[in-house]
């Protein structure tokens, strides 16, 4: 091994989340008498925090993105006779001899566990502010079950960010859990489910972390998807979970849903999940949208054309739209809204999060003014084309 590969053993532990501290000493030549790194996150971006250590008993800090970490750490190894590794796996160590030889001690073994199949570790990174407890830990029979973690229950390097915004998700059902009903079955619904992620976790929070009991329905147009997470489902002995292949707007439920949830249901289907939720009269509604497709094109307000005629800024004009637009519409149903930031946008970009809670204070008169605001957004954006949307939404 040489620096080059050491080099390479810093950036591996690093992806995997296993560098606990690089310490660089016994400089060539500098007036950096070391320097020490470690593994840290802020808003969810993984950085290697490193201190400079001056003259004068004096600390310099940066803090170094994965991008750029190659970029850092080259001229630094060629400036230290020492550099030690340290990780949740074991340990290397880097020596340069005054002739310039150069020395890894450790350094093929410490390879072999990281690129292997490591042992379950604990994440060495550690929070700028504050480290983050997650409501799961990605041990989760129904995460390894459904390709986020690994059987050892680490998670995929590819899946930590869906792991990161399902217990985002999470921690809102945790905030709204006291709007839930107090006794008796949970009822919740998730349209438009996909492969459901949202659908496990949601059910494994309540039943197995809040000892409830929950019928969770999820409903999908693709049959493949739908047999697979039933079978998922009675694998995982999930007995209140009901998946069905079918039109969700055409639901006839038995009950009300005391809750709706829906993840990155395409374009104009999260508007179907929008106003099927307020049909059936959930108490709750919980949607991240997914692309914003249905306005290009068809903005009809003459006032807006100065934005409408640049394609580049006219999307992002009718992303915010289409969102604001959605709020109006659960308002108009009788619901107080908001928009959230659901995770890191470097998780995701399908990231802004629709609240919606009843609210049973409104007034007919209220929900008259609301819908009336609703109706002339639709023919201020639309125009003329705003009957042929409520159409598209309410099939």
């Amino acid at each position: 091994m040489n620096k080059t590969d050491f080099l390479g053993l810093i950036e591996l532990s690093f992806k995997k989340e296993a560098l606990k501290k690089l310490v660089l000493s016994r400089p060539v030549d500098s007036e950096i008498s070391k320097v020490s790194c470690r593994l840290v996150a802020h808003r969810g971006r993984r950085m290697l925090a490193i201190e400079y250590f001056l003259p004068g008993n004096t600390v310099s800090h940066k803090n170094v993105g994965e991008e750029s970490l190659a970029d850092e750490l080259i001229p630094l190894l060629d400036g230290y006779r020492q550099v030690n590794l340290i990780t949740m796996l074991g340990d290397a160590e880097l020596k340069r001899a005054k002739s310039g030889k150069e020395t890894v001690l450790g350094g093929e073994n410490l390879k072999r566990k990281l690129s292997g199949d490591a042992p379950a570790f604990e994440s060495a990174i550690e929070a700028i502010d504050k480290k983050k407890n997650y409501i799961l830990g990605g041990n989760e029979r129904f995460l390894i079950k459904l390709g986020v973690s690994s059987a050892d229950g680490r998670v995929h390097d590819k899946k930590q960010g869906k792991f990161r915004q399902i217990n985002r998700f999470l921690e809102h059902i945790e905030n709204i859990y006291p709007r839930l009903p107090e006794n008796g079955e949970i009822r919740i619904y998730d349209l438009c489910c996909g492969k459901s992620y949202l659908s496990f976790a949601v059910y494994h929070y309540l039943t197995e972390i809040k000892g409830r009991r929950v019928y969770l329905y999820g409903a999908d147009l693709k049959r493949d998807v739908i047999h697979w997470c039933d079978s998922l489902a009675k694998e995982l002995g999930y007995v209140g979970m009901r998946f069905e292949v079918g039109d969700i707007s055409k639901i006839v439920p038995d009950e009300k849903p005391d809750m709706v949830i829906s993840l990155h249901a395409c374009d104009i289907a999260t508007d179907i999940v929008l106003d099927t939720a307020v049909r059936l009269g959930a108490d709750i509604i919980l949607s991240t949208p997914c692309c914003h497709r249905y306005l290009n094109g068809k903005v009809a307000a003459e006032e807006l054309k100065f934005v409408t005629e640049y394609p580049h800024i006219s999307g992002k004009l009718c992303e915010a739209m289409t969102d604001a637009i959605r709020l109006a519409r659960l308002k108009a149903g009788g619901y107080s809204v908001m928009a959230l930031e659901l995770t890191d946008p470097e998780n995701t970009p399908k990231n802004t999060l629709i609240k919606a809670v009843k609210n049973a204070k409104m007034t007919n008169a209220d929900k008259q003014r609301a819908r009336d605001e609703y109706e002339a957004i639709l023919r201020f954006v639309l125009g003329e084309g705003a009957k042929d949307y409520l159409k598209e939404i309410q099939n």
